[in-house]
Formats: structure tokens, C-alpha cells, sequence
């Protein structure tokens, strides 16, 4: 009997958050083979150690090579010590500044350190790809080098931009793309996973392999995140990054900062929840079963837990929740006991969901005039509850009697809900 999943289970996993495969008939065909013959799919994904330390959106692709791994494929992560020493000028519109070698094997050091915050260090191939590159050759380098012309190259989006402003190209950043791919070629990859800027770099890999006689690879892209902004790609550059070394209240805290938008993007990119479970969640959230601001509290402890573990996790979700939930200028506002029955809303068919009308809400707070000045003021991102904006007229109660902070524009009170049955 195969070790591993049915196919559509595995492509559930693998297409989450993918926003190209190159392709993905090929992908189910290699994965049937490797249901067959028992053989795990070699998946690689490469990382420069140009920096000392990971951010979120370096995660992405770490997180897609743990599903690969969680199904039961050997996963390479593949350190450029010696890509490194060239730079990738994908995205660039100058040169690289080169590191030294030292820079490189320092920085690849707390590479390893933190990457199995994410990956199975006893199932993770751990490569340097100065262990073949270094040994090439001049007489290996040419040959490599003839299977590209010059004209290929220039038309790669940052090359032909360069050339065009007549900024300056060199020549070894020609060199990287061939590297990346040979890359590929020696390790005898199935797969190889990168960002959607990687894409001539990815397409290398699967030219240089047809050239040495093996099967193309399948590329697998994920798009660029986001970061705090939900705007502009992370970067600590930007200050909009959040770093998996970062204390866990500080990590967690950020998280809770992003917008509900953003928020889906981070549970596709940052987790391990397949399509369909985050498909399901997000329909929660729209039919009201869920307040979008629980799911954006789970979101936050599920990362945290990946990078401290549950307890720290937990800590810092209760911290937050005094700080920000249960702050003291909410002790000041005025308190209107309602009761539940005065709220409810029609029957979901299941008994066991405590649902309220925010319309009939802001109307007994005396925050609206009638039930169409408390839709319109709804549509419009006016309401917050406890802090977070709402767009749903129909709320789920976690619990009754419970007391929730009701703003409209300037306007705030307390809303104490009763139990089931009592008056006010």
C-alpha cells in the first residue's frame, strides 16, 4: 500500500496559496508515479544568505516545502553560499554589493538556526551549492554557458530595463540565472519552489535539465506577502516586517494590527491549513458565525505557536486581550443593559449559535434612529465592536451575559447583553 496521500488530497496541500505551477497536469502526473513506485518527489527551494536574519515573507516558501514534507517528499533546503558570492539581481536595478565569504558562512549559519522553526530537521537535506558550483571549472562553466544566448538574457524584465536607462550590467549577473538552474541539474530535482519575481530563474533550472537528459522540474510560485501595510512587499527595509525571531507578544501583537483583508492572505501563505479549511473559516466570518476578529486572534496564536510554541502563545494572546480588549477607557462609557431577547435574531437552524441584529443593537443603545440609518451606517465601515470594524448585520455571541463596546463615529457605550430570558 502507497505511504502517501491520494493525489487531490496532496494537490489541496500543494496548490494552497501556489499562484503558479508550471505545470500542474505534470505535478499530478509525478505524483502518481510517486504513489506508485513508493519514491519521494525531490522538492528544492534555494536561499541566498544575504542577510543575517528571516522575516515572515521569507517563511512562504519555507512553509510550502514543509507541506511537501508533511506529505511525505524529501525536501532540500538548498543555502547560495556560492550564489552568494554573485548576488541575485532578480528585482534589482543596480548591482549587488558582493558579501565576503565570511558574511556568507555567518549568515548561513543563523539560516540553519532558524529554518527549523519551520522544517523537520531529521527529514530536511541541508545542501551548499558551492559543493558543485565550486567545482566546475572553466572548461564546465563555458559549456553551461552556451546553452544561453546573450539575447535571451537581455530580455529578462531587470536586465532590459537596465540596458534601456543605460545602467551598467555584469557580466557574472549573467552568470546567476545558469547557476540557479545548474543548481537544479545537481541535486536532480522534481521540484522547485520560488517567489514569482524567480521566474527566469526557475525557467533555467528546467532548460538546463532537459539539456543533461533529465524530466524538466515542476515550478512552483508563491506570490510575493504583503507586510504589515498590506501594501508594499515586507521588508525590514519598509518597517513593515515581522521578524520569526521577534518576541512572541511583539509578533503577536503585529499580527493583530493587519487588516481583515490581509488577514486570509496570511492564513493561505503562513500556515498549514489547506485551501478548503480556510475556504470554510472565511465563510464563517461571512455568514456571521464568526466574529472576523476571532479568526484574526487565531490566526495571530497559530503563528506564534509555530515560532514559541503553544504556551507562549497563549501568554501573549491573554496579554493582549488585557491590553487592548479590556483597556480602561472602556470603564468610563456609559453601560446599557439590553436584553438578549430584545436582540435576537431569527433562527439559523442551529440552536446552539447565540446571533444578535446589530441594527436592533445600535437602536436600543440609541446610537441609531431606525433599523435603515443602522444598515446604512453599517455599510458604510462606521461600527466597531470592541475596537474592530463590522460589516455583517448578523453577530455571533461567543457567550451570554457578556458586555461589548458599541462605536459609531464619535459616539461609544457599553452594551451589558443578558442571559437568555432576561429583561433589562
Amino acid at each position: 500500500m502507497s505511504q502517501f496521500l491520494p493525489v487531490d488530497e496532496q494537490l489541496d496541500l500543494l496548490q494552497k496559496g501556489a499562484a503558479e505551477i508550471i505545470r500542474v497536469s505534470d505535478l499530478r502526473e509525478r505524483l502518481e508515479d510517486s504513489r506508485k513506485t513508493g519514491r519521494p518527489l525531490r522538492v528544492k527551494a534555494g536561499f541566498d544568505p544575504t542577510a543575517p536574519d528571516l522575516h515572515l515573507g521569507h517563511t512562504v516558501l519555507m512553509r510550502k516545502l514543509r507541506h511537501f514534507q508533511q506529505l511525505g517528499h524529501q525536501v532540500i533546503f538548498l543555502i547560495g553560499d556560492f550564489t552568494s558570492l554573485i548576488g541575485d539581481p532578480t528585482g534589482r536595478n543596480v548591482t549587488r554589493k558582493p558579501l565576503t565569504r565570511e558574511q556568507i558562512d555567518a549568515n548561513a549559519e543563523t539560516y540553519k538556526q532558524q529554518v527549523f522553526k519551520i522544517l523537520d530537521e531529521q527529514l530536511t537535506e541541508v545542501r551548499y551549492n558551492s559543493e558543485w558550483l565550486g567545482k566546475l571549472g572553466y572548461e564546465a562553466t563555458i559549456r553551461l554557458a552556451s546553452h544561453f544566448t546573450v539575447s535571451q538574457m537581455i530580455e529578462r524584465d531587470e536586465f532590459h530595463k537596465r540596458f534601456s536607462e543605460e545602467q551598467p550590467i555584469g557580466l557574472h549577473e549573467f552568470l546567476y540565472p545558469l547557476m540557479q538552474g545548474y543548481d537544479s541539474v545537481a541535486l536532480e530535482c522534481d521540484v522547485e519552489l520560488g517567489g514569482t519575481d524567480q521566474r527566469f530563474n526557475l525557467g533555467a533550472g528546467r532548460d538546463l535539465q532537459r539539456q543533461y537528459g533529465q524530466k524538466p522540474q515542476i515550478i512552483l510560485m508563491t506570490p510575493i506577502l504583503e507586510g504589515l501595510d498590506g501594501v508594499q512587499k515586507m521588508s525590514k527595509s519598509l518597517n513593515n516586517a515581522i521578524g520569526i525571531q521577534e518576541p512572541p507578544q511583539e509578533m503577536y501583537g503585529k499580527l493583530m494590527s493587519i487588516c481583515d483583508e490581509l488577514m486570509w492572505k496570511y492564513w493561505v501563505f503562513l500556515t498549514d491549513l489547506k485551501q478548503s479549511e480556510v475556504d470554510d473559516l472565511r465563510a464563517q466570518v461571512n455568514a456571521g458565525s464568526l466574529h472576523p476578529m476571532e479568526a484574526k486572534k487565531r490566526l495571530a496564536r497559530t503563528i506564534t505557536a509555530d515560532f514559541h510554541g503553544n504556551a507562549a502563545a497563549a501568554h501573549a494572546d491573554e496579554n493582549w486581550a488585557r491590553m487592548f480588549q479590556q483597556k480602561s477607557e472602556s470603564e468610563d462609557l456609559e453601560e446599557v443593559d439590553i436584553a438578549y431577547a430584545d436582540l435576537v435574531a431569527p433562527s439559523s437552524g442551529d440552536p446552539g449559535l447565540l446571533q444578535i441584529r446589530l441594527p436592533k443593537l445600535l437602536i436600543q443603545l440609541g446610537l441609531a434612529a431606525s433599523g435603515a440609518e443602522a444598515s446604512r451606517k453599517i455599510a458604510e465601515k462606521a461600527v466597531k465592536l470592541d475596537g474592530e470594524v463590522v460589516t455583517n448585520s448578523l453577530i455571533t455571541l461567543a457567550a451570554l451575559p457578556t458586555r461589548i463596546v458599541v462605536r459609531l463615529g464619535k459616539r461609544a457605550k457599553a452594551a451589558i447583553i443578558g442571559s437568555v430570558g432576561e429583561g433589562v
